[in-house]
């Protein structure tokens, strides 16, 4: 079964989050997703809120930027959302955009590098364990969370370029694809995530993998998502984004299925004139039309 949610876009002033949370649980979306996009919200704050303000749908937060974060503040705020509100948050972590992270002097020489280390320590922290490691970005010295996840958790990782992709599969329980991923590019990125888990002895683990996917309806969708495709400078991408009605929607939803990916986010465009519309319709009317 493909899990189907939908994205808050931080385009949206924070306080524009509460109806929308409420109006997604109230429909039964499966999933509502934030990001940590500089310089605009904060995603775990965004997340603790959404997920107070909720009672059934998952909270994602696709994705913190590992240079912002030390990884114990970050496997601190997790575990506390996984307590608080077990089985709703869904974490991810990635590079972040670098411009972004050059602008608050925290743009890392390899970027590679340090997302291997905050995975591999964040991952055993949320496991309870007790961490001493001397790496060259993430330095941790006898370390263990008082308030772990009483259950055990998935930490998903941004990847997009080959060399991401395959870490993902390697020290990841999860891969999160953008908006600019084809059918053809998640199969792709699912080859590459299979290579990675194949070469860490993982392939018996479940890997997830999440595909925002650019969707507009209404008299104006297919303007808007031109105009969308077009700023992201992927306007000439193949089989990228849709526009329609809810059979067409969950055509595109179900191209994507196919090709590899577990959850599809449907992402509407920045100019979304109504946001809490955009959850019903993906709930209530996308939704049946998946498998």
């Amino acid at each position: 079964m493909t899990d189907l949610g939908a994205v808050f876009r931080p385009q949206l002033a924070p306080e524009r989050l509460r109806d929308v949370v409420q109006v997604a649980d109230g429909a039964g979306l499966q999933e509502l997703w934030l990001w940590e996009d500089c310089f605009r919200e904060g995603g775990i704050s965004a997340a603790a809120a959404a997920l107070a303000w909720s009672e059934r749908v998952r909270i994602g937060v696709g994705l913190l930027p590992v240079p912002l974060r030390n990884v114990a503040v970050t496997a601190m705020e997790a575990a506390t959302l996984h307590r608080m509100f077990p089985g709703r948050p869904v974490i991810g972590v990635g590079h972040g955009v670098q411009d972004w992270m050059g602008q608050v002097g925290a743009r890392a020489e390899s970027p590679l590098t340090l997302l291997r280390e905050h995975l591999d320590a964040l991952r055993a922290l949320l496991r309870g364990e007790r961490l001493t490691t001397a790496g060259r970005y993430v330095t941790l010295d006898d370390v263990a969370l008082d308030w772990p996840p009483e259950h055990p958790v998935d930490v998903l990782a941004g990847a997009t370029g080959p060399r991401t992709l395959r870490l993902s599969g390697e020290a990841a329980d999860g891969t999160i694809l953008t908006a600019a991923t084809p059918p053809d590019g998640v199969r792709r990125a699912r080859a590459l995530i299979e290579e990675g888990r194949a070469a860490a002895g993982r392939l018996d683990a479940p890997h997830r993998v999440v595909v925002y996917l650019l969707a507009a309806t209404g008299p104006d969708a297919a303007a808007r998502l031109r105009a969308d495709l077009v700023a992201e400078g992927v306007a000439d991408v193949p089989d990228l984004g849709v526009a329609g009605d809810a059979d067409t929607v969950a055509q595109a939803v179900r191209a994507l299925a196919d090709a590899g990916a577990d959850t599809v986010i449907l992402q509407p465009t920045a100019d979304e004139p109504d946001p809490e519309g955009f959850v019903r319709f993906v709930a209530e009317r996308v939704r049946p039309l998946v498998p």
